[in-house]
């Protein structure tokens, strides 16, 4: 799973489906980013600005996915929250491992097994299939979606997968490489949907990250030279040669995204997936909002990106459209 696939393997969509893009939300407990990773002392506060956030949402005519982990299936308040505009179809819920937090408890708590992919393969199913299991018992829904929390795949992730019968993963994040924390590399990845299985019972559909600029081409080999000499980097971006710019509101600006955008449409790729993390619909729990000025940024950057989308014909969409319109 964690080795780029064979071009056979990208996925195609039925003829009406055009390009569509995602909202994924890794909807998550609140903890210290730069402390060690702990199975106790995180928080929920950030829960109740979910309300806010879905109304905003229903107002784009967005219906994001919810991939929720263990903090939060057992939070009745986020349950609650999410559970009702789910049942209202106007939103989705799938599953987010953060090991660390999700039983059962077998393992050292620590930055290497923070990657759910790096346990032995029995621990890693044992948490997947509690969290998928505990979803659907309290949401009334199969889920069908998961991400590995820190986009940490293994390489028996993909068989706990379809024997928990989930059908999409998007823990792909193309273009960046975390082997540094002993994390996977995804820096030769396709921004493309593929299927990771010959049967096609498991689709990916990696985040989208693009390289922009005159360079953009040459990114996966320049890209990495960047990360080791950021002022190389620096320069390039400011003389527009290369840039590597994710969808989120996260660390992005809006005019950096609206540029992202535009690649990722004229490449034709079929699902742009926007993707950030729910505490940071808060202020201080998450290094990207520290004001009241940078949350109202983040929902303005959702305005500009919809809307943006809206004059390309980029169409927002669901899992379950991307199920149907998927051709297997």
């Amino acid at each position: 799973m964690l080795q780029p696939p064979a071009h056979s393997a990208r996925a195609s969509f039925s003829a009406d489906f055009g390009q569509r893009v995602l909202l994924t939300v890794d909807t998550e407990e609140e903890f210290d980013w730069n402390a060690p990773f702990s199975s106790t002392g995180y928080s929920l506060d950030h829960v109740i600005r979910l309300r806010n956030f879905q109304e905003f949402c229903e107002g784009l005519g967005v219906s994001p996915v919810y991939l929720v982990d263990w903090p939060i299936v057992t939070s009745d308040l986020a349950v609650d929250l999410i559970g009702d505009a789910v049942k209202r179809g106007k939103a989705e819920v799938g599953i987010q491992l953060h090991p660390w937090v999700n039983p059962p408890f077998d393992e050292e708590v620590n930055a290497h097994n923070s990657y759910a992919g790096n346990l032995p393969s029995q621990l890693e199913r044992d948490k997947l299939v509690q969290l998928r299991n505990k979803v659907e018992d309290r949401f009334g829904t199969v889920p069908a979606s998961y991400r590995a929390g820190r986009y940490g795949l293994g390489p028996q992730t993909a068989t706990i997968l379809k024997e928990a019968r989930v059908a999409i993963d998007t823990s792909v994040r193309a273009n960046f490489d975390y082997r540094e924390g002993n994390g996977p590399d995804y820096s030769h990845h396709p921004l493309w949907p593929y299927w990771i299985d010959p049967e096609r019972q498991l689709l990916e559909l990696p985040v989208t990250s693009v390289f922009w600029g005159m360079l953009r081409k040459q990114g996966p080999q320049i890209y990495p030279l960047t990360e080791r000499m950021p002022r190389l980097g620096g320069a390039l971006a400011r003389m527009g040669m290369l840039e590597r710019i994710a969808l989120t509101p996260e660390g992005v600006t809006a005019e950096e995204a609206l540029r992202g955008v535009d690649i990722a449409v004229d490449d034709g790729l079929p699902v742009l997936v926007l993707s950030f993390h729910s505490p940071s619909l808060d202020i201080g729990h998450t290094p990207y909002i520290r004001s009241e000025e940078d949350l109202d940024a983040l929902y303005d950057w959702f305005r500009l990106i919809y809307a943006y989308c809206g004059q390309l014909n980029v169409r927002p969409t669901t899992i379950a459209e991307i199920m149907d319109s998927v051709v297997r």
